[in-house]
């Protein structure tokens, strides 16, 4: 199984900038194949064509992610958030051009619990079918889109505190096959995962070939082996679906344990984090490995 592994840029620092684009030439000195980079603004400080250059130089793969909000969210109550979220994938696609990269994944229907400040609302029947039917319809109109361009949206559950669209691999599997376009595909996180699936590496085995992008990330979002998943079964199921696609590494700080302390936030380092972001890489990369020749 030869699998490119690689890290969210936001292991370096928020916002990724212009001043940030020496960590692309760390990231390939780390040993990692791809940086996963937040979908670029038109108001950021950040050249997507330099970051391009400088990655085809390094022999850098690029995947982004999507940045959805309330204002972007095809399931949206709200006519005009919906074609806001429309707008906002069409333009993923021309972002995912300017960089180089084929893979825009991420929670792609919008719709944010707690990160946007927006408890849990208990909606009837029909309200929900509706707003399957709204997310599949979005994505049905951009997916061919994105096949056209030669990219692939990846559709991401998340844990149930939030969202209230997607939060399991049979639910994306389900739009995914409704939409029927090479321009969507499913797109697994581990930490979500941990929540909301009996068993991990079955989950793995019931998205199959729909699955487009995995996040190798530990219960507690920490670096890899540093928690409690079972990597060895994780990179089984992998390797029985066939997946050759990236997997990228998402560790989110977590040395400070002061009470009253926000830790859904992203805050930098106290340290030099290089010797765990190898060690994590190594721990991916042998159990893929051992998958491989242990099948």
């Amino acid at each position: 199984m030869n699998n490119p592994i690689g890290i969210i840029s936001m292991q370096y620092v928020r916002p990724f900038t212009n001043a940030a684009l020496p960590y692309l030439k760390k990231t390939r000195e780390l040993g990692f194949d791809f940086i996963e980079l937040l979908v670029p603004e038109p108001g950021d400080d950040l050249d997507p064509g330099e970051v391009r250059r400088i990655c085809e130089g390094e022999g850098l793969d690029i995947v982004l992610a999507a940045r959805v909000n309330l204002q972007r969210s095809i399931a949206s109550e709200d006519a005009g958030h919906r074609q806001g979220g429309l707008d906002y994938l069409k333009f993923c696609i021309d972002a995912a051009e300017e960089v180089g990269a084929r893979i825009i994944g991420g929670p792609l229907y919008g719709e944010p619990l707690v990160f946007a400040g927006r408890p849990p609302f208990p909606w009837t029947a029909d309200q929900i079918a509706t707003r399957a039917k709204r997310t599949i319809d979005g994505l049905a109109e951009v997916a061919p889109l994105a096949a056209a361009a030669g990219k692939v949206f990846g559709l991401e559950p998340l844990n149930r505190f939030e969202t209230d669209i997607v939060n399991t691999t049979a639910q994306a599997n389900e739009i995914v096959d409704a939409v029927g376009s090479p321009g969507l595909g499913v797109m697994l996180d581990t930490f979500h995962m941990n929540m909301e699936e009996r068993s991990i590496p079955d989950a793995i085995r019931a998205a199959g070939d729909r699955l487009v992008h995995f996040q190798a990330n530990e219960n507690h979002r920490g670096f890899p082996g540093t928690g409690n998943m079972d990597w060895t079964a994780i990179s089984r199921a992998l390797h029985q679906v066939g997946y050759q696609g990236p997997v990228s590494l998402e560790p989110f700080r977590r040395e400070d344990d002061r009470v009253a302390l926000p830790i859904a936030h992203w805050r930098a380092p106290h340290e030099d984090e290089d010797g765990k972001l190898r060690a994590g890489l190594g721990l991916i990369r042998s159990a893929l490995a051992f998958a491989e020749v242990n099948h």
